[in-house]
């Protein structure tokens, strides 16, 4: 049976900025099937005018309506664990990041890791570039889900992205075979090198284009 046809757990984060190693979490969602779990966290910190546009969350309404970090975090560990324990993959678009900062905020909180050696992660973005590769056009999550026919509505908000990559990850790997004929640990194995050397390919552009810019190959913790 192909892991197109089994379960898949969604997750996506909404956030005070696009940087990895300091920027916080402030929305979070996790979809299971029909089980949909979501938190609104107060980051303790402004969230910035630029993110609001984004996801519309002001810091007013995190203070007044979110939850303690100390709170929402073990919970979203907890969850994540339970994936990695039962052997259920979580779906993450862009997952370097997302994945990267959860790790960063339950070690900034003080909170048990994820054991994130143990959890098979399907990024629809890494796929997309690697067997689609000369398509041109944005990558977006929006983007990309149009190119499948995949429904988005309510972009930026954790639980529609979150639904979204779960469907997109399965149209992918109905559209490519050999994406579908993987088992899990082969596919989270191929996914680190894909995004290796579509990373080692982006960074030779830069270097063609005399931009001295280094780009991450570790995929999908970026630590």
């Amino acid at each position: 049976m192909s892991w197109t046809t089994g379960p898949l757990m969604g997750f996506d984060t909404e956030t005070t900025g696009v940087t990895a190693e300091s920027d916080r979490i402030v929305t979070a969602a996790i979809v299971d099937g029909a089980d949909i779990s979501t938190w609104l966290i107060d980051p303790g910190v402004e969230i910035p005018t630029e993110a609001v546009a984004v996801h519309g969350i002001t810091t007013h309404r995190a203070q007044t309506d979110g939850s303690s970090p100390e709170l929402a975090l073990p919970e979203i560990a907890r969850t994540l664990t339970k994936a990695a324990e039962e052997r259920i993959p979580v779906v993450v678009y862009r997952a370097g990041f997302d994945l990267t900062l959860l790790a960063n905020e339950l070690r900034r909180h003080g909170i048990e890791q994820v054991p994130w050696n143990r959890l098979y992660v399907i990024d629809p973005f890494v796929l997309d570039k690697r067997w689609d590769k000369w398509r041109k056009g944005k990558r977006t999550l929006t983007a990309v889900c149009e190119h499948y026919d995949v429904p988005l509505t309510q972009a930026h908000t954790a639980v529609a992205d979150a639904t979204a990559a779960v469907a997109l990850a399965r149209a992918i790997g109905n559209r490519y075979p050999k994406v579908a004929g993987m088992n899990l640990a082969e596919l989270h194995a191929a996914q680190m090198g894909w995004h290796a050397d579509d990373a080692a390919s982006l960074e030779a552009y830069f270097r063609r284009q005399g931009r001295d810019e280094s780009v991450d190959r570790r995929w999908p913790m970026r630590f």
